[in-house]
């Protein structure tokens, strides 16, 4: 855990005292606390379709970072803690270097942190810790270290009647996190449901979400151009090609010719601001 690290609205993650934590990063769907932190997920995300199924994230414990496939390293982690052997916390994300592109994009896919555990800082700091997956994913690669990285999100739209995706938003707001215009850009989630359930309603149905940044050394600024947009959504429906089959692809794929020119300033927004796509 470094400090320098911390969004800029999170250094109160530093006043408290984390010793009684233990950090497990679990090493293969084999390992006894894959189940455990799953189970904690599917829990929690499971019944509104906002996690991938187990098989998916079990081939995802095979990227390291060390190879290049279709034009990507791939690094996933996913990480539990506990306190006095209950969890505390369950963070996942999957670091994304392309051969044509500086840096990384982080997909930041979960960050559950256990009712008595919100509140107290602790959500900062699993913000944090994938950055250091992004550096290491590029010292694989023999990449500088200190190149761009940029943490995204996909977020819900802001609903009045879903409580909890507000406090969501909001502490990612708190933060320093930044949401791309989504009057501007229509990200587009693929559907996490099995093949056979894809197959059964006649083809997959992406969800419309929002795309939620923290571009590191770059809070402060307040818009975007259209390449850096489409860099993010192409990285991360990259790494999504890697565990999904390749005709529930073709419709996020094809979402991309709809985005704005490349030399487009696009607005960068709260993340509880309700705009919706056009």
């Amino acid at each position: 855990m470094i400090p320098a690290d911390l969004a800029p609205g999170d250094t109160r993650s530093l006043e408290r005292d984390w010793s009684g934590l233990v950090l497990h990063r679990v090493e293969s769907a084999d390992d006894p606390l894959f189940d455990r932190a799953f189970g904690a997920l599917w829990a929690e995300f499971g019944a509104s379709g906002e996690v991938e199924q187990a098989s998916v994230l079990a081939r995802r414990m095979l990227w390291t970072g060390g190879t290049m496939t279709n034009g990507c390293a791939l690094r996933y982690r996913l990480m539990i803690l506990e306190c006095d052997g209950k969890i505390a916390a369950v963070r996942d994300h999957t670091a994304i270097v392309r051969d044509d592109r500086e840096g990384a994009v982080v997909h930041l896919s979960h960050n559950l942190v256990m009712p008595e555990w919100r509140r107290t800082g602790l959500a900062g700091w699993l913000r944090a810790l994938p950055i250091l997956t992004a550096r290491r994913c590029l010292a694989a690669q023999g990449r500088p270290t200190d190149g761009p990285i940029t943490l995204v999100g996909e977020m819900e739209h802001p609903r009045p009647d879903d409580p909890a995706s507000l406090v969501r938003l909001k502490a990612y707001e708190k933060a320093g996190y930044r949401k791309i215009d989504p009057r501007q850009v229509n990200f587009l989630q693929p559907d996490f449901h099995t093949p056979e359930e894809i197959d059964d309603y006649g083809g997959p149905r992406p969800i419309p979400l929002s795309l939620v940044v923290r571009r590191v050394g770059r809070e402060a600024e307040t818009e975007i151009t259209g390449r850096e947009v489409r860099d993010i959504a192409e990285s991360l429906y990259r790494m999504y090609r890697a565990g999904f089959r390749e005709k529930d692809m073709i419709p996020l794929f094809a979402s991309l010719e709809s985005y704005p020119d490349p030399e487009a300033r696009i607005a960068l927004l709260p993340p509880t601001a309700d705009v919706r796509p056009a």
